[in-house]
Formats: structure tokens, sequence, C-alpha cells
């Protein structure tokens, strides 16, 4: 073996090795030093200066907060989801297919409505809300300002079942479904038909407290062993009486007696209640009459279907889109051959199909035709189906009857 090469071969690799590198480190010095690439203490900026490069060799246009004010939208269209809070509005704007902006801004209807129309400089804006709690004040000042706005039913915004429910995937989902059409508005109210509702709506709050201080002066008298589990006895100023006749402690006294007290002061606003509804009545005689001409429809049934609904021959342009509103359409999961039809849908107003089934359950016993029914449907299906099926023929009756400006005849075969 030959030692002495061996050494002087690796001795050269070295020293071309070490003076590669020598060569290298000194082009890479004088190349930044004439590029400019050097700080004033003559320490290497690099990275801080490729990183600069780099910012002024990729500009991609980007749509925010301040840019968008900005940005010229003529002729495009803007599809903006809102969710709608008490004190804050979450918005996403989607334009193209892409989301432009989305924000959260306080709940102020000019100061939002105002900045939407910079934002979205010389767009046609359409926009959206769920049906809620706010009622429809943002929608009529969208709607003047020229935004097309839709409110929707919370129960048709397509959701996955995986997803996490906060304020920004909401209006992201309805900005999104707006965009490609697959959300439809719900019947808009005029403030005279918001306003009238509201003397049955607050009949209807009454009556629950009043319902609600009843169950607890039961409840307190149960508690200690003045009434017993099979007490069914109806509220009433009679019971209430022979409450206040019982030999009870002093504190149980004291209590039960402030919850009649709230009981008969509840009684006293529903009678005034009563009043004001009966004078509405006479304003609205035309409607009133068709309405109380169906059996199983009292007076104050009459008004909340009248408050409600309204006259059936102007707002609802078939029965189908009337049953879909009272939540009377059949739910349907079919696959390839088979066709299933389940229950109710219950999409509509809860409301008014309460009052409907109500009125369904007198019916029968007034109209044989109807009873006939019922009790055709009961044998097969059972009662509960039976009389769902009765409140949806009952209101294409009635809907009939203001289609031929008459009232109602017991009796006919339809």
């Amino acid at each position: 073996m030959n030692l002495a090469g061996d050494k002087s071969v690796k001795s050269l690799r070295c020293f071309a090795a070490k003076f590669s590198g020598v060569v290298l480190g000194f082009l890479r010095h004088w190349l930044k030093e004439s590029l400019g690439l050097l700080d004033k203490k003559g320490l290497r900026n690099w990275n801080v200066c490729f990183a600069k490069n780099k910012q002024h060799t990729k500009r991609e246009p980007q749509v925010n907060s301040k840019s968008s004010s900005k940005t010229n939208y003529s002729g495009a269209k803007v599809y903006v989801g809102i969710d709608v809070h008490k004190k804050t509005y979450t918005f996403t704007a989607y334009c193209n297919g892409a989301i432009v902006k989305r924000a959260t801004v306080p709940a102020d209807n000019k100061k939002f409505i105002d900045s939407a129309k910079k934002w979205f400089l010389g767009a046609e804006i359409f926009s959206c809300y769920e049906a809620g709690f706010s009622g429809f004040k943002l929608h009529r000042d969208l709607v003047a300002a020229g935004i097309k706005n839709i409110v929707v039913n919370p129960a048709s915004i397509e959701v996955s079942a995986k997803d996490k429910k906060t304020d920004k995937r909401d209006s992201k989902k309805m900005g999104e479904q707006l965009s490609v059409g697959r959300l439809t508005g719900i019947h808009i109210p005029t403030v005279e038909e918001e306003l009238a509702r509201l003397i049955t709506r607050t009949r209807e709050q009454l009556m629950k407290e009043r319902n609600r201080a009843g169950h607890r002066i039961k409840s307190k008298l149960f508690q200690f062993g003045f009434i017993n589990k099979d007490d069914d006895t109806i509220m009433s100023e009679k019971y209430l009486r022979s409450v206040e006749s019982m030999n009870l402690p002093k504190e149980l006294n004291y209590a039960i007696g402030l919850l009649i007290k709230q009981w008969r002061f509840l009684s006293e606003q529903l009678d005034d209640v009563k009043i004001e509804m009966k004078a509405q009545s006479f304003e609205d005689s035309k409607s009133e009459a068709i309405y109380q001409s169906v059996p199983g429809v009292g007076d104050v049934s009459a008004r909340v279907l009248s408050n409600e609904l309204g006259d059936l021959s102007k707002r609802f342009k078939n029965q189908e889109s009337l049953f879909q509103f009272v939540g009377l359409t059949p739910s349907e999961h079919s696959s390839g051959e088979k066709v299933h039809k389940g229950n109710i849908d219950r999409q509509g107003s809860a409301r008014v199909r309460k009052i409907l089934i109500e009125c369904a359950w007198r019916s029968i016993s007034v109209d044989g035709v109807l009873k006939d029914c019922f009790e055709r449907i009961a044998s097969t299906r059972g009662k509960k189906r039976a009389i769902v099926a009765i409140a949806r023929k009952l209101i294409g009756r009635i809907r009939a009857c203001f289609m031929n400006q008459t009232e109602y005849c017991i009796g006919l075969e339809i």
C-alpha cells in the first residue's frame, strides 16, 4: 500500500475544499455589497432584503375592510347574509361565488345600510336574515334604501349534521345559499297588520301568565298536603274563594294570597283585551263574518285567524301554499319506487296550527260531513292523524269561502 500517495491525495482534496469555500464566500460578499444588500454597520441583512423583494414581486389583489370601500362593484351582484342580534349584526357578503367581506357591526340600521353602500359601491345588493324577535323593521329599512332583502324561515336554511353553530357560520350559510337562489322569503305583513296582531298575541301571553299563576297556587297547596294528586279542578274565581277559606299556615297563606292577586289582575287584563278584540272585529267585519260562520270557530279563534291569515283569497295563490304556511303538509321520505309520507313537517305557524286543531275537534260535532270523514280516517290511521286531516280540510274550505265571498255551508260535500 502507498501511504504517502493516499496522504497527498487527501491533503489536496482538503486544500481544494478550503479554497473553493473562500472563493465562494468572497463572491457572495462581493455580490451582496455591489447590490446594496449590506446595512449601515456592514452586517449581512440578506433575509430582510429577500423578504422585501418578495413583497414587491408578489402583490395579489385582496378585498378587505380598508380596500373594499374603494373597490368598484359596478354591474356586480353582491349577496349578504345577516345574522341579526339585539346589539350586533354579523354578515357575510358574496360576489361571484367568493366571500368579499365579513364583519360584525353594531345593530344600527342606518349606519349599517350606509356602510354597505360604501363597501359595495355600484353593486346590486341582495340580502336576507332569519325571521325572529327583531321583526321586520330592518327589512323595511333595507328595502327603502334600495337593497333587495328577504326574511327567511330559519327551518328552511340548509345545515349539515356536523355543522357547529356560530354567528359567522350562520351568516355564511345564508349568504352562500342566497347567492345560488336556494332561499325563499316569507310573507312580510304591513305595519298595520303587525299592530293588529299585537292584540291577540298579547292575549295569548296573558293567558300563559295566568295559567302559570294558577299552577303555582296548586303546586304550593300540594306541597303542604292541602290537595291530593288527583285534584284536577279548573282554576276559577269560585276555586280561589274556596282556597281563601282554607285554614292555612301564615306563611303559606301569604304566598298564595300574592298569587291569587296576580291571577285576578291578569283576569282583569284579559277582560280588557276581550273588549279591544270586539272593537277590532267591527273594523274587520267582512273577514270576521266568514271566519265566524265556520263550525268550531268562536270569537277568539276568528280574531286570531283573521289577524294571522287575513283574506285567504289574496294572500295565498293556491291551497298548497296555505297548507305549507300553517304546517299541515306531510313530510316525505321517498326513495326509488317507494313513496313514504310521514307526519306533518311543522314548519309553518304553530299559533295558527294550534287554533285550527282546536276548531277541528269542535267542528266534527257540528258538521256531519267532517265527522264522517274523521271516523273513516280514524278507523285506519288513528284519531290524531284524523283530526289533522280535518284541520287541513277545514282551512281549505275556509279559503274556498273567501274565494267565493260566501259564508261556510255546513254539511256541504266538497
